[in-house]
Order: C-alpha cells, then sequence, then structure tokens
C-alpha cells in the first residue's frame, strides 16, 4: 500500500472516540473495530470516507449486541418455541435461582450433620414422586439421559440395542436417534417396518447380545394410515420374560393430563408409562414439563442407582443453577398449583385473548397502520404433539408507510424485540404466547417500529 493509503486508513483510537459509548465492553469495541481496520489493510481499492468507516462499525457493534442474549416477545404462536428458548419458568423456578445463584448452598452439604452430602438428593425425591417412579435424577438434557442409559447397559457382550425402524428419528437441530445411539457404544438392532412392527419382531430379535430395549415415543411426528406398533405394556411383559431391560424416552415431559388444559390431545406422561411395567423412562425438563434445559431419567430404584454410578454421569450432571430450578418446578406440581407458564397459556380462552386484542388495537388507534383482531392457531412446538392445533387470536398488522418486511425487521430491533410471523401480506402476532404482563410494551414496541 502507498504512504497515501496508509494515511487514509482510520486510526483506532480515533474510531473509538468516535464511536462514544455504544453499549458493549471496551475491548469487544476495540477487537471489533481492529478487526475493521484490517480489513481495509487487505482490501484497500475502496478505503471509505471516516464518518462512513465510523457508521458502518457502529451498524456491526450493533448487530452484535442484539446476538446477547435478550427477553423477547413471543407472538408466533409457539408455545414452546426452540429458538426462543423453549418453555419460560415460573416465578417460583426464577424466584428460587436468584436465590441459589447469588449465595452460597448446600450442594453437596447435609445441614443434618454438617458433613458432605449428596447432590439434589430432595429434588430426585421430588421427582420420583411427579413420574410415579422408584427413583428418578437429572442430567443435563434429554439426549445425554438416552446416552447415559445406554452406557450403563450396553458392555461386555451384550451391545445391541433394540429398536424399531419407525422411531429412528431426528429430534431437531440434526441430532438424529441412531447417531446418538452409536455414540453411546451401542450397535443398532433394528426391526419391524417404516409403518409396522409388531410384538413378534421384537421377541425374534432378542438375543444374547441384546443389552435394552428402547421404545422412542413419536413426539415429534405422527403416522396415519396402514400402520402397526408394539403397545408399551406388552412390550414390558416381554422384556420382563425375557430379562431384558427396557426403555422408552418420551421426550416431550408432559406430567399431567395435557387434554386437561386446551384443545389438544393426550400425550403419554411418565406415571402411566411407568405403571405399564417399562423399567426407566428419560423425557425433557424444558418441553412439557416447564422447567430449565435437563433430561430426566426415572424407574427401578437399583437402575438408576447404577447410572449414577457410571463414571460418565459427572460429565453430564446438572450445576446448581438448574437443580434449583428443577426443585420449584417439581415440587410445584406436587402441590397442586403449578403456575406453569405454558400450561396457562394453554389454557387461555379464546374469548380472553380477544378481550386483550381489542384493547391492544384501540391502544394503536392514532398509529399509521391498519390493526384488525384476528384469528389464528397456536402450536405446541418443540418437537410435541405435531397434531395439536389451538384456536387462538392475533393482532393482524399493515403499516401504512413501509413494507411488511422492514417493519419485522424494525420490530426485532427495537428496545423490546418482537418476533410473529408474516401470512396474507400481514404481520401478525398471536397473543397466546405473549404474556399478558407484555402487553404495554408489545404497544410500545410496535410504536416504536412505526416512529420516525
Amino acid at each position: 500500500m502507498s504512504k497515501t493509503g496508509l494515511s487514509r486508513l482510520p486510526a483506532v483510537e480515533k474510531t473509538m472516540h468516535a464511536l462514544g459509548d455504544v453499549g458493549l465492553p471496551r475491548p469487544v469495541v476495540l477487537d471489533t473495530v481492529r478487526a475493521a481496520v484490517a480489513k481495509l489493510r487487505a482490501e484497500p481499492e475502496d478505503i471509505p470516507g471516516f464518518d462512513e468507516f465510523v457508521a458502518a462499525v457502529r451498524d456491526e457493534l450493533a448487530a452484535l449486541s442484539r446476538r446477547r442474549m435478550a427477553p423477547v416477545i413471543n407472538g408466533t404462536g409457539v408455545l414452546i418455541h426452540t429458538n426462543l428458548g423453549r418453555s419460560p419458568l415460573p416465578d417460583s423456578a426464577a424466584g428460587r435461582l436468584v436465590d441459589i445463584a447469588t449465595n452460597y448452598s448446600n450442594l453437596e452439604l447435609d445441614l443434618n450433620t454438617g458433613e458432605r452430602g449428596k447432590r439434589a438428593a430432595y429434588l430426585e425425591r421430588c421427582l420420583a414422586l411427579v413420574s410415579g417412579a422408584e427413583a428418578a435424577t437429572a442430567v443435563n438434557n434429554c439426549a445425554s439421559a438416552l446416552v447415559i442409559i445406554l452406557r450403563h447397559f450396553v458392555r461386555g457382550g451384550r451391545h445391541e440395542v433394540i429398536i424399531s425402524r419407525s422411531q429412528l428419528v431426528e429430534i431437531g437441530g440434526g441430532f438424529r436417534i441412531p447417531d446418538i445411539l452409536l455414540a453411546s457404544g451401542a450397535t443398532l438392532r433394528e426391526i419391524g417396518t417404516t409403518n409396522k412392527t409388531t410384538l413378534a419382531d421384537y421377541e425374534n430379535a432378542i438375543g444374547d447380545e441384546t443389552a435394552l430395549i428402547l421404545k422412542v415415543h413419536q413426539s415429534n411426528f405422527y403416522m396415519g394410515g396402514f400402520i402397526e406398533n408394539a403397545e408399551t405394556a406388552e412390550l414390558a411383559a416381554l422384556a420382563k420374560d425375557k430379562g431384558v431391560p427396557f426403555c422408552e424416552d418420551l421426550g416431550s415431559g408432559a406430567v399431567v393430563n395435557t387434554e386437561e388444559f386446551g384443545p389438544v390431545e393426550h400425550e403419554p406422561t411418565p406415571t402411566e408409562i411407568i405403571a405399564q411395567g417399562v423399567d426407566l423412562v428419560c423425557f425433557s425438563g424444558d418441553k412439557l414439563l416447564g422447567g430449565p434445559q435437563a433430561g430426566i431419567i426415572a424407574g427401578r430404584a437399583e437402575l438408576v442407582a447404577g447410572i449414577k454410578r457410571e463414571p460418565f454421569y459427572r460429565a453430564l450432571r446438572c450445576d446448581k443453577l438448574i437443580l434449583s430450578m428443577l426443585e420449584a418446578v417439581s415440587a410445584a406440581y406436587l402441590e397442586g398449583d403449578t403456575g406453569v407458564p405454558l400450561l396457562e397459556m394453554l389454557s387461555a380462552t379464546v374469548e380472553g385473548l380477544r378481550e386483550r386484542g381489542e384493547t391492544i388495537a384501540a391502544g394503536l388507534s392514532d398509529c399509521p397502520l391498519s390493526v384488525a383482531v384476528g384469528e389464528g392457531e397456536s402450536r405446541i412446538g418443540g418437537g410435541t404433539m405435531p397434531k395439536s392445533a389451538i384456536p387462538s387470536v392475533t393482532l393482524d398488522l399493515k403499516p401504512e408507510k413501509m413494507s411488511v418486511t422492514k417493519f419485522a425487521r424494525l420490530l426485532r430491533s427495537g428496545e423490546h424485540p418482537v418476533m410473529g410471523y408474516t401470512a396474507d401480506g400481514l404481520y401478525k402476532i398471536d397473543l397466546r404466547t405473549v404474556f399478558p404482563r407484555q402487553d404495554e410494551a408489545l404497544t410500545g414496541a410496535i410504536r416504536g417500529a412505526l416512529a420516525p
């Protein structure tokens, strides 16, 4: 580069001064500025003016800032939205988290003796009761739960895991059940066909190398037509007769009768599955349970104890923050007054949602957009209950002075980011997944996006 070109390069400290306070740590800002200057050094043909350069860096820093975790108003109508953090926590769990996080705790201290204690002893008792099991424990997610279960049973000459071809599913994010099974050291013994797997298929597959019979609940898709699958109760009887462990991965984590909370189908609970003779179940903590990310393992006491003795268990165990939130959520279920936001969203009536929608619409009557209260359908999401379509209410918005695409971008970029969806040329916000306490912030966010 010529000396003239070098002289035109923006100075790092001058740029930092021009940026001012952008609300990010100075080392992050400095690193971004240095990277921008380095890029100009590598591509010196088109060096912008200083003000233009500062504006570009400021835009880059603003985009980086929006990648920090922040509360989002979920207007998508998807209750368990993986991209938006899955299930929101009840207030009791959030309060418990703060209490434990900001103090020392008796994580591994027995306050009765003053000696070292067992981690999560109280929680595990609550989880066992919630699951209708002899014992239970928790690891950091449901995939981990499945891996540690398989590592416990796959050993020596017993390395085959029997599973129906109809259950070799992808659970989201590119993670597939076959890959998880193979990562545990298991050998898959695939049986049946995509649409039909009978009890006889399982019985014929059992041999000296069988480590486990695994059933995976089809929680994120459904099949219809010419299908057949062996029932849990008959599989449990077969496994007991052959002396083979039987585990069912329930995935979605419903511990209550879901149909009592809204117009949705019944989702199998750990209690009813264990009552049919299954040795172990595993399920997610942050889906229908409505807690933090975790994988719950419940079932026969000696099997749960054996899993906890696995050396690999330590790599998967939950920390004090997850344990504290799980304690609060499980205790709430046992007390019968959960306050779980997911269940409250399911229970919300169309009439109540419409009343909220009309109030919000009235508050936007002076804004440059058309707004109507419409009808919509909410979904459970999170790979759970795919057949459930829940009647809902939407705010249907169409700005007068900008495109719907630009309006959506501005809503995402505001002080209170909003995520809705576009349909029929309108921007729609499903109110079932918007907390009533967010209605005022939602109104302000819409006004902010429309501001000149």
